[in-house]
């Protein structure tokens, strides 16, 4: 625990995000109407921040990464910005969404859609020998899961290639002692596990609800 003074983050009131995205934020007219829409659904805030899509874009441009894996599609914003995937859901619903956008994109024929439980398709990856073939993941599903899809993806990603974990920091609830429903804790104990994992390299950066970017030695 950081007990001697540190700068940290600072604050961002809605107007500084707002402005934070005015001079950074270079989405699509496309990305912005999936946006919109998913917006208006009941679990809309279940899409990642538009910041944080396009820092993973960035990521994975820097690495020139060419094969990836996607768990927890949802309405396919996230896989809009990232390209060539291999994409995990099991809702029928919100990935026929996905759909129409990829369609509208041309992106449809880099898209791998699977729909099953994520830890299935990343079996039957392996057990089809893919192992070590694949430069990125993003997982973004079912936070008791998190060390499955994790343990997966590790067998599956090349050394150097990146894991990014989304929703690391749950709404602050991982540093409330006093909460202890059963999301919070497998996010904390998942957190705590990465920390101390000597397979990779790991740096949490606070964009959004809070991102692990994880580097396989």
């Amino acid at each position: 625990m950081w007990k001697h003074r540190i700068h940290k983050n600072i604050g961002l009131s809605n107007p500084l995000y707002h402005y934070l995205l005015s001079i950074s934020l270079r989405k699509s007219q496309l990305l912005n109407q999936l946006r919109q829409e998913t917006a208006k659904r009941r679990d809309g805030m279940m899409q990642i921040a538009p910041d944080q899509g396009q820092l993973m874009a960035l990521l994975i441009q820097l690495m020139g990464a060419k094969k990836g894996i996607e768990i927890g599609t949802f309405t396919g914003y996230s896989t809009l910005w990232m390209g060539q995937i291999v994409a995990c859901d099991v809702n029928e619903k919100t990935t026929t969404i996905a759909r129409r956008y990829w369609q509208e994109a041309g992106v449809t024929d880099k898209i791998d859609m699977r729909i099953a439980p994520a830890s299935e398709t990343l079996q039957q990856l392996i057990s089809s020998g893919q192992n070590g073939s694949f430069d990125f993941a993003f997982i973004d599903a079912d936070k008791p899961n998190y060390p499955t899809y994790y343990e997966q993806c590790l067998q599956l990603l090349r050394s150097g290639g990146l894991i990014i974990i989304d929703n690391v920091l749950w709404g602050g609830k991982v540093a409330q002692p006093m909460v202890q429903d059963h999301n919070t804790r497998a996010i904390r104990a998942f957190n705590e596990f990465l920390y101390q994992d000597k397979r990779v390299d790991i740096s949490t950066l606070g964009i959004a609800d809070g991102i692990t970017l994880v580097r396989k030695r």
